[in-house]
């Protein structure tokens, strides 16, 4: 039966190699010859040798592993990124540890208790929204722990690296009013005390437009799913009755476009849709759909570099900095090309069957 925990002594003694030899060829040095290492290797596999890693974490002060720390799981935005932070991680190293807050603080503070506890080298956050109390991250920042905030905002003395949320936005919305849109809803999450730069892109455009916004022009789906797309849709079509919907991410608006197939009305004649973050999804619908995009991978490069800075940089760390990626329109079928707004929009798009 295989030694269990077997120690360095004991693949030098199987194989007759020194311990500083073991250890030069299991950390793949090339100053032992391959054949050696393989033969090292082999002998470590043999006797379920595993590398004491919290011994090397005391001699180096890392333990080479990141905390991310997701405010929904069922999010499939921030699913496909902490995908992609944990391949790019692991390929300079980097072992990832994820924890979840649900989108509440209490949930969010637990989880970089705990991540503390475990020694993490730093933190990557999508903090819980609903709330702008950061006081625990920029605690953290201040006492020189690294982390990085993977949303946009003001400079809160905590690095922050994402999408530029609110450009996304207007630039979306400057798309439909220069199609001729005036009646322009949005199907939003942002909550008044959470993050509100789709919301404040979108009102942007409506003002320098000199469009005065409706308050029933914005409805806040209740998940980010399709089927809270599908509902906030019928919400937003049964009060304000738009002519064009930003909708703030991609999968929400799939349930808005099976909305408007349900009720016939056509995309983009009758009703256009512009989406958020280009998920492979909407290009694929009945009518495809336009959206803004952003390069994911630029994002976690981009997010992991300064996170990756500041863990080397022990001690006092460089000024905190904001970082935004710049997003562009992706204009497909759901908005359609430019058109004259007739008279009849000064009135409510009729929904058939209402």
């Amino acid at each position: 039966m295989n030694k269990p925990g077997a120690r360095l002594a004991d693949i030098a003694e199987r194989t007759g190699y020194s311990k500083n030899t073991v250890s030069l060829a299991l950390r793949e040095s090339p100053r032992i010859p391959e054949a050696t290492r393989l033969l090292i290797r082999q002998a470590a596999h043999e006797l379920n040798y595993l590398p004491n890693h919290i011994a090397k974490s005391l001699a180096s002060r890392e333990t080479k592993t990141v905390g991310l720390i997701l405010a929904d799981i069922t999010n499939p935005i921030l699913t496909e990124t902490s995908k992609a932070i944990e391949k790019a991680l692991a390929k300079l190293g980097y072992g990832t540890l994820f924890a979840t807050s649900n989108n509440t603080l209490r949930e969010e503070i637990a989880a970089v208790e705990m991540f503390r506890s475990r020694q993490v080298d730093g933190l990557l956050v999508y903090p819980a929204r609903g709330h702008r109390d950061y006081r625990h991250l920029i605690d953290l920042r201040q006492a020189n722990f690294p982390v990085v905030m993977l949303i946009p905002g003001e400079a809160i003395g905590v690095d922050m690296v994402s999408v530029d949320e609110r450009l996304g936005a207007y630039k979306a919305v400057r798309h439909l009013i220069d199609l001729g849109h005036r009646r322009i809803g949005t199907l939003d999450g942002s909550n008044p005390g959470g993050n509100r730069q789709k919301f404040d892109g979108y009102l942007e455009a409506l003002r320098q437009a000199d469009i005065p916004f409706e308050p029933d022009w914005q409805v806040e789906p209740a998940g980010f799913t399709p089927a809270a797309g599908y509902w906030a849709m019928d919400t937003l079509m049964s009060t304000a009755r738009p002519s064009a919907v930003f909708v703030a991410n991609d999968y929400i608006a799939v349930g808005a476009v099976r909305w408007c197939q349900k009720r016939g009305l056509r995309i983009p004649e009758d009703v256009a849709l512009i989406g958020f973050d280009n998920l492979e999804i909407g290009e694929f619908l009945g009518t495809p759909l336009s959206s803004v995009n952003y390069e994911t991978d630029v994002l976690v490069r981009m997010a992991i570099e300064r996170l990756l800075r500041l863990i080397k940089a022990r001690g006092v760390l460089p000024e905190p900095r904001v970082t935004l990626v710049e997003p562009e329109l992706v204009i497909r079928d759901s908005t359609g090309h430019a058109r004259r707004v007739p008279e009849a929009e000064r009135q409510a798009v009729a929904v058939p069957g209402s």
